[in-house]
């Protein structure tokens, strides 16, 4: 039954991951109903698989970026990682208790606001190239949407918007600014596992099957993201945060 569940989780991680639902929002919900104890340990691993997808999808992009550290690409992800690494470290105590699902309706909720605001915001509104300031300014969306139900793309996109950019730029800069985040909360973990002796009691076959699942699923859940992003409303999305966030309050 777990090794089901986990795979049902791979699956709705590498459908969630690139819309502006909640892919950790969607993770506690079912890991809730289905009894997966290890919310935060899992959200992480899972995040890892469609992080590869990020790297197959836009390897072009990530090999720039590492042959020229110092391009302007480069220096905007690295603008935008500095706020969200404070804010995470700031908050860490938090984020970890809101894995158990306490705060998870309201979290949708904003998710929701902030995608309905945002689209409101683009009407009639000339767009210009993302900016350092721009930058720094999702990259502090970026760490407060760290809170499951909160979506991370969601948010960023939304910061984004804000500031007055493409849309189709926002969405792609929201997917290469999450690389180094994922891997650095990766990295914490394992040393939180390995320092304080920390148990996981998750089903290996379980959690591998889900990994390849949310990876190959999250291939295409980017590319089919990338080509909507242009005409898609985002209040469709909003509407869904909203009943799903209804769906929370009574389930959790």
């Amino acid at each position: 039954m777990e090794i089901l569940a986990l795979f049902f989780l791979g699956l709705v991680q590498g459908l969630t991951e690139f819309l502006p639902v909640s892919s950790s929002g969607h993770l506690v919900l079912f890991s809730q109903i289905f009894g997966i104890e290890e919310e935060l340990f899992v959200s992480i691993i899972l995040h890892c698989a469609t992080l590869l997808s990020i790297l197959i999808v836009f390897w072009k992009d990530v090999w720039q970026m590492i042959s020229h550290p110092f391009s302007k690409q480069t220096m905007l992800i690295v603008v935008a990682t500095i706020p969200t690494c404070i804010i995470c470290l700031v908050l860490m105590p938090i984020i970890k208790l809101s894995f158990s699902g306490m705060v998870l309706p309201v979290c949708f909720l904003v998710s929701a606001i902030l995608l309905l605001l945002s689209e409101r915001s683009t009407k009639n509104k000339e767009t210009t190239e993302i900016s350092y300031k721009s930058a720094f300014w999702i990259g502090v969306a970026q760490g407060f949407a760290v809170f499951p139900g909160i979506s991370r793309s969601g948010t960023t996109i939304s910061a984004g918007l804000f500031a007055g950019n493409k849309k189709e730029e926002v969405a792609k800069f929201s997917f290469l600014m999450s690389i180094p985040i994922i891997i650095l909360s990766l990295i914490m973990e394992i040393v939180e596992i390995a320092i304080g002796g920390v148990s996981i009691d998750v089903s290996a076959v379980g959690i591998s099957l889900a990994s390849v699942t949310a990876f190959l699923v999250g291939i295409v859940a980017i590319k089919t993201m990338l080509k909507i992003t242009k005409s898609a409303k985002l209040r469709y999305f909003s509407y869904y945060l909203i009943l799903i966030s209804i769906i929370s309050l009574f389930v959790l």
